[in-house]
């Protein structure tokens, strides 16, 4: 029996490896990365389906899909550089990723195929943090987080429900993992991040908001509140949320067993347990 057996949500802040290697395994983005990896090794999945959005690197402006998978046997990454990342060949599993695919576009969601490819900090970064010996195949998702117009929340976890049921009409046993990664509420060279910064979190309250639906399980409510006029609100990389929210279609709406804030960075860390 094939299953979605947890789901775990991540940032991918490209120069949190560089902070780490820096600050040690005391600091606290290690000690947070260090409980989800924890986490994952003894939940021991098959396969993980990883939920992110590239940064105009593995696609861009002439050919920016809604939403991709890549089927390929490997990938590699990252392609943008951050610092102290070496570059991966993560493995993959395209007679899965067709499988899930092929049932997306059966229930009506025009997913974007990629065969040949790399990603960036979005992917790398949490696989090398929570898997790295990049031991499990990782079927990626793009999900377009940055350029508007960007798909509606309930079309993402609609997706992500979605892919959950496919995961569930798998031909044989698989213990699979949903990771969703990405900010609540940033801006990245924007108007509305601080004054000398490269960066900021223009919606502090916004991303409390998320954090406290997420740990409380109420998907519908989050979806409701996601709307693009909130997400403009709360930064232009704000949308990476969308990512989180197909992961929550993926493992089913319940409470998350725990969550850890970042509110001063915008994001969290969490993990679900079960479908």
């Amino acid at each position: 029996m094939a299953e979605v057996v947890a789901a775990f949500g991540v940032p991918h802040t490209p120069f949190y490896p560089m902070m780490v290697k820096r600050d040690g395994p005391q600091s606290e983005t290690a000690q947070f990365f260090a409980r989800l990896r924890a986490d994952l090794e003894r939940i021991r999945p098959d396969a993980i389906v990883l939920f992110s959005t590239d940064h105009l690197n593995t696609f861009f402006f002439d050919n920016l899909p809604i939403f991709a998978m890549g089927v390929t046997e490997r990938f590699h990454g990252p392609v943008d550089e951050p610092p102290e990342v070496p570059m991966y060949q993560v493995p993959s599993r395209p007679d899965f990723a067709a499988h899930l695919r092929g049932a997306c576009i059966a229930a009506g969601f025009d997913v974007a195929l990629t065969e040949k490819f790399g990603v960036d900090h979005s992917f790398i970064v949490p696989l090398h943090f929570l898997t790295p010996d990049m031991s499990v195949p990782v079927v990626p998702i793009f999900v377009s987080g940055h350029v508007p117009p960007l798909p509606s929340a309930r079309r993402c976890f609609d997706l992500g429900r979605t892919i959950g049921d496919a995961v569930a009409s798998w031909p044989g046993d698989l213990r699979v993992a949903v990771i969703g990664s990405g900010s609540f509420s940033l801006d990245v060279f924007g108007p509305l991040m601080a004054p000398g910064r490269t960066d900021g979190v223009p919606d502090p309250g916004w991303a409390e908001r998320i954090c406290r639906l997420m740990e409380q399980g109420e998907a519908d409510a989050l979806i409701d509140e996601t709307t693009p006029k909130q997400l403009a609100r709360a930064g232009n990389v704000a949308g990476e949320v969308l990512n989180w929210i197909a992961m929550l279609g993926a493992i089913g709406p319940r409470p998350a067993r725990y969550l850890l804030p970042q509110l001063g960075q915008g994001h969290a860390y969490a993990v679900w347990e079960g479908r």
